[in-house]
């Protein structure tokens, strides 16, 4: 990296550190002076936000967003709950979102989703690099840990179910803590999403057992589109703000457009926002990206299909229509 890109980096990281002390304003201070606060989850999946605020382009849209990072997507959903943010960056869990609906009725609307599968991959299983298991039916007794909130873990206990194992536990541990806890033995497995798993790999630590698992074990179908994260905006925001949120959609559409045509240079905005730094970006397998305008019924069947699973397993209380979850211009 040149030495301005990494002065501008740390420009921008600095101020997403500050945004998130930001988080006890009032919406009524947030929306005084039109700065529009993003709540990310430092995933690969993030990427349309690490590249609008790197590259300007919400600058350019005469925009002022900020990052503010939390620690798992359930905060996320919960300051938007609060008020305290105006909405979520892709890879934000959609079954966190989902639940914040619930208590929160008409809370979020989704901009895009981040489509997964073995091909797009996001989500995996992660052993040690030496672990002599081979499969995740040979995980029963193991200790197998997965990401922090609801969305990791119950899908986590599924796809362990459907491998034949009974009454699975799973712990719960930072995404960031998956690899050094499989290198040290205390865990054996990991449910986990990237960029964990190149970065285990390539620090030759652990290796993917399996890839794309949701797709496979919970939707049926290993190509099946798994909207598992998503980017929203409240609903608040779109009635108090509707022209700047208008304005703010668009941009982060361009920022989709931008990654997508440019999927290498792209990977260098991981370095900073998550666990993977700027030597090893470009083994990194990025997700996909829906835009609201972009979903095909078929999309909207599968992503129904997955929330589904938590009306099953009565952690959404009610079953929430998908379809009017996502924005519609």
């Amino acid at each position: 990296m040149t030495q301005q890109y990494s002065s501008r980096r740390r420009q921008i990281l600095q101020a997403g550190v500050a945004s998130a002390a930001l988080v006890g304003l009032t919406r009524k201070a947030i929306a005084a002076d039109d700065k529009i606060l993003i709540g990310f989850w430092p995933i690969a999946s993030g990427l349309p936000l690490y590249a609008g605020l790197e590259r300007g382009i919400f600058k350019e849209a005469g925009l002022q967003v900020e990052g503010a990072k939390f620690a798992s997507a359930q905060q996320v959903a919960e300051a938007m709950i609060a008020g305290r943010i105006q909405g979520s960056a892709n890879g934000t869990a959609s079954a966190a979102l989902g639940l914040a609906e619930i208590t929160s009725p008409n809370l979020f609307k989704i901009i895009c989703s981040n489509p997964s599968n073995r091909t797009l991959v996001l989500d995996e299983f992660v052993v040690p690099k030496d672990s002599p298991v081979t499969s995740i039916a040979q995980l029963a007794g193991k200790k197998v840990a997965s990401g922090p909130g609801i969305q990791n873990v119950t899908l986590a206990k599924v796809i362990l179910e459907k491998n034949g194992i009974a009454n699975p536990q799973v712990i719960e541990l930072p995404i960031g803590q998956h690899v050094p806890a499989l290198a040290a033995g205390q865990i054996d497995a990991a449910y986990t999403l990237e960029p964990t798993g190149t970065a285990g790999r390539l620090k030759g630590l652990t290796r993917v057992l399996e890839p794309g698992v949701i797709s496979k074990y919970v939707l049926g179908d290993h190509d099946a589109p798994w909207f598992g994260g998503s980017a929203s905006v409240t609903t608040t925001f779109l009635k108090e703000k509707p022209e700047l949120a208008k304005r703010y959609i668009a941009a982060y559409a361009k920022a989709v457009d931008w990654v997508r045509k440019n999927p290498a240079e792209a990977r260098n905005h991981m370095d900073g926002f998550t666990s993977i730094d700027a030597s090893l970006v470009k083994e990194v397998p990025l997700a996909g990206f829906t835009l609201y305008n972009e979903f095909k019924p078929s999309d909207v069947e599968y992503f129904q299909k997955f929330f589904d699973v938590f009306t099953e397993r009565k952690i959404f209380t009610r079953r929430l229509d998908v379809k009017s979850l996502i924005y519609t211009g």
